[in-house]
């Protein structure tokens, strides 16, 4: 059984409440170690903010090693889990795009963008140049743009669709990945669900 996503529960937990809800878009809820929910709270929430701990969220090192953890996870047969790190000019929306790619095959990206500020999402699927998104803030207004729709319906897959014009610019407005060298991207699949050339004939790479 597949559980709803969740929203996070404070306004630092972005980083957590995005791995987790990639794991349970990506799982079944039978499948999941309690291990790894453990773990991914363990690692993140490792930032700093006039000395109190975990008030400026999560770190891009917490994420990549978090990514690497739950690589080693799969490689050792606990869950059949493949995780990559993106960072940098690899992170970028598009036809070539390793996000895109990851996006068509049956995986799941959590995506470090900004909002008001820096933030974790999950993206889910695309559709055209739509992705479809699950943004664990709270907020049914979605910043007032049109072309940004709100999804009610869809509980265990997103609760946005969102046009790809916002991803990749540098300035720093609503949903934009900003300078390249802050970029992050963590591709997460299920092996057994992940689509390949040898899984499907009408995959190419």
């Amino acid at each position: 059984m597949k559980n709803p996503l969740h929203y996070q529960f404070s306004e630092y937990d972005c980083g957590p409440t995005s791995m987790q809800n990639a794991i349970s878009f990506l799982f079944e809820r039978e499948e999941i170690p309690p291990e790894v929910l453990r773990n991914i709270m363990l690692y993140c929430l490792d930032c700093y903010s006039e000395g109190v701990p975990g008030k400026s969220g999560t770190s891009c090192a917490a994420m990549m090693f978090l990514s690497n953890w739950l690589n080693s996870m799969g490689n050792l047969g606990i869950l059949p889990v493949k995780s990559r790190y993106l960072s940098g000019k690899e992170v970028y929306l598009g036809n070539e795009s390793y996000v895109n790619d990851a996006l068509r095959r049956g995986g799941a990206v959590v995506l470090r963008l900004f909002s008001d500020e820096w933030h974790y999402v999950l993206l889910t699927g695309e559709e055209g140049e739509h992705v479809y998104m699950f943004d664990p803030y709270y907020d049914q207004e979605g910043y007032g743009l049109d072309d940004i729709q709100i999804v009610e319906n869809c509980p265990t897959r997103y609760n946005r669709i969102v046009p790809w014009k916002y991803f990749n610019k540098i300035a720093l407005n609503v949903y934009s990945l900003g300078p390249y060298q802050g970029r992050e991207a963590i591709i997460l699949f299920n092996k057994n669900t992940e689509l390949t050339s040898e899984k499907t004939i009408e995959y190419f790479i």
